[in-house]
């Protein structure tokens, strides 16, 4: 009975305590962590090992035999050892392996089979090495991959990265000055990083190849104007845009209006001063800005700013950064901190203008009041004092013109209510002597609704639901999902880090929980990741993923948030139907029938030239028939003797003949000059035959792996 248990635990891939490396543990199965065991070798491992971590450990060289046998073998972590090459064909024999990390080492070369045999390999990293070269074959036969990490090494050229699949690729902190769309062959893309390269332009080209794009980071580079490739079309899914650290001049709207579905946007260190509140109205669905190291100027053309951040919950980045240079008064201060009465602007007024009744002068006497706007942290004003003014002599500090009355009728003019005067979900009005106030919702008070009761009501509107829904706070060490998108889940990580300040890096474990296949993926993230994105999913399903810190014995049945306390799940969006599927299809229909038509156009040509042909024949006929009665008969033309021999063979109908056409049909002569009108296509039609030889050597497409 005891070879049956046996044989039971070493094909589920339990590895016994026997089998598990000196220094390693083996707690978690099929998985082998082998963390700071300061050796320079592999150490030997059992064959059923699906997840082998082997980081810090001080490897200096690699061989075939460190991996004989560990045919199994999904996910092989070496980073931060001090590997300085990768021999060739070293990794020939992990045929199944889909992550290999080799960060954080001293690769200087990638030669051209450090990667033979990988052929599913998904994700690559090579981030943190020495690297100045990369062979122009090294990533040949990576088809299967889906992220390839190249940032922070000493790159000044790329070799042609063909990649169908490639879904992430961070070239970032390496000198490459130019990049076009010869050099990225990657239709599926979702973020491109391409920050402190030393970029001057932004291709056109290589972003319009780019249909996919959700990322796109070209920060800290020599940009002195905002690119004209985000003007494109083909940026309308972009999510996230990262413009910081360019020598970039003035921002204008108009070079953002593509960009209407940013949901994260980055303009740090841009040395701005102000925005204006039209710059924003571009991004309906902006959730996060960041603004760091500008100058800013915390005068009144800045108040808005601080009151939009509240109402449109937009979460402002590196807060403690975000500060005032001017005027004295404010430099220094954090711009999140600053109340409206800080900004220095002068009170706004509002004039009630009455009009004439027919041609009889009515004189009015209009009520002026001061009006600020507030946040919730700034009490009221004191109530406004009553003036009698007339039209002539509005106040000079009122931004707003008065409003003009009707000239034909003795009502008051309608008034305008100041923006965000009235606090909390309160309503302006006027009453009929054009005094405003403000009427309050439930569980509010005060002359601008700016009192909160201690016990407030629940309130009515669904939005102020979801509202305190999102503020509430959720549990300390659990997952959530920043942004999702068709094929991507951004998973935010900075509780379960902070909860867990001591771990050596975080096991991920995700699953489709709408398809079939619910095997589990894993994966292995650097505990300084706050934020990973899952990258690869299907559209339109439900992912389950868990976080757990690396070594730590986890219960392998657990599928849910309430077993492992760190899950999140979230539904991926729908698939768009991209632009060009739709134009092809719409176009296909319009190309069958100019075809038919082109066809038929050329059928009456021909049919137009015998008949012209025929005409001239019988005309010439005549006229030598003519002179025949007059001079007699002459000896035949042995050309018309062969053109009348060939029109009796062909049924004696005076067709033109066909043999010298048969001939040619597989050259390329000149097209008659009626069909050249047509830019010869009626011509090209009639060199489709099926016994000519083929002319068209072009390879023939690779199928979409999408």
């Amino acid at each position: 009975m005891l070879p049956y248990f046996l044989l039971f635990f070493l094909s589920s891939g339990v590895v016994l305590s026997s089998d598990c490396p000196g220094e390693c543990s083996c707690q978690t199965q099929g998985s082998i962590f082998c963390i700071q065991r300061r050796s320079s070798t592999v150490p030997h491992v059992p064959t059923a090992t699906q997840h082998l971590y082997i980081f810090q450990n001080g490897i200096n060289t690699l061989s075939q035999d460190d991996f004989k046998g560990l045919g199994e073998l999904e996910l092989l972590d070496l980073s931060q050892n001090e590997l300085a090459e990768i021999p060739d064909s070293v990794f020939e024999m992990l045929s199944k392996l889909k992550n290999l990390d080799l960060s954080t080492n001293r690769i200087t070369h990638i030669s051209k089979g450090s990667f033979s045999g990988l052929v599913q390999l998904e994700r690559l990293y090579l981030h943190a090495n020495n690297i100045q070269s990369i062979h122009l074959e090294a990533f040949e036969s990576l088809e299967m991959l889906l992220e390839l990490k190249l940032q922070g090494n000493q790159l000044t050229s790329l070799p042609s990265l063909h990649f169908p699949r490639l879904l992430l690729l961070d070239l970032s902190y390496n000198t490459i000055p130019t990049l076009g769309p010869s050099d990225l062959q990657t239709p599926h893309l979702e973020a491109l990083k391409v920050a402190s390269l030393g970029l001057t332009s932004l291709d056109e080209d290589l972003i319009a190849s780019l249909g996919n794009l959700h990322e796109l980071d070209i920060s800290t580079n020599q940009l002195t104007e905002v690119p004209q490739a985000l003007k494109q079309d083909s940026l309308k899914g972009l999510i996230k845009l990262s413009l910081a650290a360019n020598p970039l001049g003035e921002l204008k709207v108009e070079d953002f209006q593509k960009l209407s579905g940013l949901q994260e946007l980055d303009l740090s260190g841009l040395n701005i001063q102000v925005f204006s509140q039209s710059f924003f109205q571009n991004f309906p669905r902006l959730l996060h800005l960041t603004a760091a190291e500008n100058p800013f100027n915390c005068m009144c053309p800045l108040a808005w700013f601080h009151v939009w951040l509240k109402e449109k919950a937009v979460n402002l980045g590196r807060p403690e950064e975000t500060r005032c240079h001017f005027p004295l008064v404010n430099a220094g201060k954090m711009l999140s901190e600053l109340e409206h009465k800080d900004f220095g602007c002068p009170p706004t007024t509002t004039v009630l203008i009455g009009s004439p009744i027919g041609s009889t002068p009515v004189t009015l006497t209009p009520t002026t009041s001061p009006e600020t706007i507030h946040t919730n942290a700034i009490p009221p004003p004191p109530p406004p004092s009553e003036t009698t003014v007339s039209s002539k002599t509005d106040s000079p500090l009122s931004p707003e013109p008065p409003v003009s009355p009707s000239s034909t009728s003795g009502e008051l003019g309608e008034h305008i209510c100041p923006p965000n005067i009235c606090l909390n979900g309160g309503t302006c009005n006027f009453d009929p002597l054009g005094q405003l106030s403000c009427t309050c919702l439930s569980g509010t008070s005060g002359l601008y609704c700016e009192n909160l009761e201690e016990v407030p009501e629940p309130p009515k509107p669904s939005a102020e639901v979801l509202i305190v829904t999102h503020v509430m706070p959720t549990e300390l060490d659990a997952i959530s999902s920043r942004q999702v998108t068709s094929t991507s889940i951004l998973l935010d990580l900075h509780r379960f880090i902070e909860t867990r300040p001591h771990i050596r890096g975080i096991r991920l474990t995700y699953r489709n929980l709408s398809g079939p296949d619910r095997r589990p993926i894993i994966l292995s993230v650097p505990a300084s990741y706050p934020e990973y994105t899952l990258r690869g999913l299907k559209p339109n399903c439900t992912y389950s993923v868990c976080a757990s810190p690396l070594g730590e014995r986890i219960n392998s049945r657990a599928n849910s948030s309430v077993e492992t306390g760190s899950c999140t799940e979230a539904r991926t969006e729908g698939v768009q139907v991209p632009s060009s599927a739709s134009r092809v299809e719409t176009q296909s229909p319009l190309t069958y029938t100019l075809i038919l038509a082109l066809a038929a156009l050329a059928l009456v040509l021909g049919l137009a030239v015998v008949a012209g042909t025929i005409i001239c024949v019988r005309k010439r006929r005549q006229a030598k028939a003519g002179k025949e009665l007059e001079l007699g008969p002459a000896d035949p033309d042995p050309m018309e003797l062969e053109g009348i021999k060939a029109s009796m063979e062909n049924g004696g109908n005076g067709t033109l003949p066909h043999k010298q056409t048969e001939i040619d049909r597989c050259h390329t002569p000149q097209p008659p000059s009626s069909l050249q009108q047509n830019e010869g296509l009626d011509y090209e039609v009639s060199l489709m035959q099926g016994h000519c030889p083929s002319n068209n050597n072009l390879t023939s497409l690779k199928p979409s792996y999408f």
